[in-house]
């Protein structure tokens, strides 16, 4: 794998989690029956980064979760014979509130469909939408994000990979070569 381009550096993604933070309570025409919930890995601490982005906006500290989708997914099968499944933490009732889901890159759609499902096996929300720092196209399922960082059209044979401190040391999103 080889690095092409880095599309976004600390700064930009900053700026990209602070737009999708306002677009949200504009939306929600503030926060007032909103949950963020994070897809695990890496769309938790994304979620944590919009939370203290509405705190600032908004001076209230939204409830925040997250949901391990493994379980849930459609090819669970050719992930592992017994996959390990880390434990959802929802330290709140999701029935009859509007759930914001986050997560890293937004590919096939099949990641956001096993989180949708994982969510209504905890209740059933008024309303989910969905926050995502890169949708990089290829959809496999009628699937669209609510809110986007930025739109990096990529082929098949390229990875976008969000480099996050609390996994990697250090914070942008790298569009990668899968051939060489």
């Amino acid at each position: 794998m080889k690095l092409k381009a880095q599309i976004m550096d600390e700064a930009a993604l900053n700026r990209a989690l602070m737009r999708i933070s306002h677009e949200i309570v504009e939306k929600n025409k503030g926060v007032e029956n909103l949950l963020l919930v994070g897809i695990r890995r890496r769309g938790e601490p994304i979620a944590r980064r919009i939370q203290a982005n509405i705190q600032k906006i908004e001076n209230v500290e939204l409830p925040c979760g997250s949901i391990d989708i493994r379980f849930y997914r459609d090819d669970l099968t050719a992930l592992a014979d017994s996959p390990q499944v880390q434990r959802t933490e929802l330290p709140f009732d999701v029935t009859d509130r509007d759930v914001v889901l986050t997560d890293d890159v937004l590919y096939t759609g099949r990641t956001a469909r096993a989180a949708i499902e994982a969510v209504f096996s905890c209740g059933r929300p008024r309303s989910i939408q969905f926050a995502v720092l890169v949708d990089r196209g290829h959809r496999e399922l009628p699937i669209r994000a609510d809110y986007v960082g930025k739109n990096i059209p990529t082929s098949r044979s390229e990875l976008v990979e969000v480099r996050l401190p609390e996994f990697d040391g250090e914070t942008g999103v790298f569009l990668m070569d899968l051939t060489t």
